[in-house]
């Protein structure tokens, strides 16, 4: 139950910033994007309801599938790039403004649930034979 709560706060987090992205594109570029790097642009709204769309796909599937250990450690090996995105761009690149920054927050809270689920999974796989239970 414990590694099934972690999937439900990374779904959380997909949900809603995904959400918030495709249903109110240009109050997402109004608040997390810096000045110099914001723009009123069908494209620019466009591309970001098409990122919302598809991180609102991916935390209803991580609401109807039960992950595995395994699937809780790849997806914490893969969120590490993203917080090297958000690195680059909050510091380097100043894209991302400090609300921007809600995207390092949720990719922190996702990361934090992907520890707890794996050892929540594993404990589940060793009870019952490396099943997956539902």
């Amino acid at each position: 139950m414990r590694a099934l709560l972690c999937q439900f706060a990374i779904a959380f987090v997909f949900l809603a910033l995904g959400g918030w992205a495709l249903i109110a594109p240009q109050s997402v570029i109004d608040l997390t994007l810096t000045p110099q790097y914001r723009e009123d642009s069908f494209i620019l709204r466009f591309v970001m309801a098409c990122f919302g769309a598809q991180a609102v796909m991916f935390g209803i599937m991580a609401l109807v599938t039960r992950w595995s250990s395994k699937a809780f450690a790849v997806f914490a090996v893969v969120l590490i790039p993203f917080f090297i995105f958000n690195w680059y761009f909050h510091y380097e690149v100043p894209v991302l403004n400090s609300i921007g920054m809600l995207d390092f927050a949720g990719n922190v809270v996702m990361f934090a649930a992907c520890l707890l689920g794996w050892q929540a999974a594993r404990k589940g796989e060793k009870n019952t034979g490396g099943i997956v239970p539902l």
